[in-house]
């Protein structure tokens, strides 16, 4: 049983370095509000071509997969809330530590990102 239990501890052990209470979980209703009220910089994560094709209303677009990424992170207002979001989650949950290391110590992170914004009726900027 401790043999599990030390190994149980190896798995988690690297997830133990990101202070995951400093991210709150929104779902599109909650982002939508925080938007309305100016609480929030909004952070879209997808490609170029993903955000041309539609985002939420101000959003800037710091795509994950770009070289400059991190540097970019660095360079912006860490001092307002940022929403963080892509297209369905994946990319703005692998996001997350990236933003925590560059200085952001409020962060929302859109849960089902841009479609389910879209599926929720929200409002779309071309």
């Amino acid at each position: 049983m401790k043999r599990l239990s030390f190994i149980a501890a190896l798995c988690v052990l690297p997830l133990a370095g990101f202070a995951e209470d400093k991210v709150k979980h929104v779902d599109a209703e909650k982002a939508a509000k925080l938007v309305a009220e100016g609480k929030v910089t909004v952070l879209d994560v997808r490609t170029e071509e993903e955000y041309k094709e539609g985002h939420i209303k101000g959003a800037t677009n710091v795509d994950i997969l770009s070289k400059d990424f991190v540097k970019k992170l660095e360079a912006a207002n860490k001092t307002k809330p940022v929403l963080v979001h892509c297209q369905a989650g994946g990319r703005s949950t692998r996001s997350l530590p990236k933003l925590e290391q560059a200085g952001f110590t409020e962060i929302y992170h859109l849960d089902g990102g841009m479609a389910d914004w879209v599926k929720a009726d929200k409002p779309v900027e071309k």
